[in-house]
């Protein structure tokens, strides 16, 4: 995996705006029939921009990439829809593609339509520099993982108040909970440093968070809320089990790799 390129960005965002444009199928930009493109992802994504709830949630934090929160809260609903997980009031947003000296975290209330905190947020180490690039299910890998988490219970250990999640994604970031992925406080996470030495401190894969927000952010995100990680990987936008749930349902497919239960 590398590094986004502005061009790379500018010819997707084209491709989306020219299907919409032209009111070209989905199905037209799939590779061949029964694969989901990346495409056909960003095509979808685009047409769900009509949702008043992702207009004001685009709104409400303006230095986001909109693609990235349409993605998430088309993911937030497609896990919902299909029973993977329970229908979440907050929905924390992560957008590894940002360097980690820029606030790349969002968390937002969806029944209150307010956005709650726009933060610093580490990635793994083995993940890249301040960009990171490279992500993995892997155990003792220390990379993060991408793809939609549920967050479940809380616990006091070595990285003090922690929340514990689980990778809804088979294959992807299904071994969270294995790995000790968590939610934590870190003081490497300090905006400050990573400007004199050019990036935040890294975790061993966890979403670490500035100390004194952590147990706000844990205690808003605990039990049953949603975490949603980004990278503009292609292998997994074609392939996850949440984006076109609606549309793989209706016709009976499932996105190509898919491990979802029946």
């Amino acid at each position: 995996m590398h590094r986004p390129v502005p061009a790379l960005s500018a010819t997707l965002a084209a491709i989306a705006l020219t299907a919409a444009a032209l009111a070209i199928s989905p199905s037209a930009f799939a590779a061949d029939a029964g694969h989901v493109s990346l495409g056909t992802t960003l095509h979808a994504t685009h047409a769900n921009r009509a949702s008043p709830l992702l207009g004001r949630l685009q709104r409400l934090a303006p230095e986001a990439d909109p693609k990235v929160i349409a993605l998430a809260l088309e993911a937030a609903e497609c896990a919902a829809a299909s029973g993977a997980a329970a229908p979440a009031q907050r929905l924390a947003v992560i957008d590894y593609s940002r360097p980690s000296t820029e606030r790349r975290l969002w968390v937002f209330d969806l029944k209150k339509t307010v956005l709650l905190y726009a933060e610093y947020v580490a990635h793994g180490r083995n993940s890249g520099e301040n960009f990171a690039s490279a992500f993995s299910n892997r155990e003792s890998s220390h990379q993060s993982s991408l793809g939609l988490f549920a967050t479940a219970e809380t616990y006091n250990g070595g990285n003090g108040y922690s929340l514990r999640m689980d990778g809804l994604e088979p294959g992807v970031n299904d071994l969270a909970r294995a790995r000790a992925i968590v939610m934590h406080g870190a003081p490497y996470v300090d905006p400050v440093m990573a400007q004199r030495q050019g990036r935040l401190g890294r975790s061993f894969g966890c979403p670490a968070v500035r100390p004194a927000v952590a147990n706000s952010v844990i205690d808003t995100l605990k039990e049953g809320q949603l975490v949603f990680a980004y990278y503009p990987d292609q292998q997994w936008l074609a392939n996850s089990r949440f984006f076109r749930c609606g549309a793989n349902r209706m016709a009976g497919i499932r996105p190509q790799g898919s491990h979802a239960a029946p």
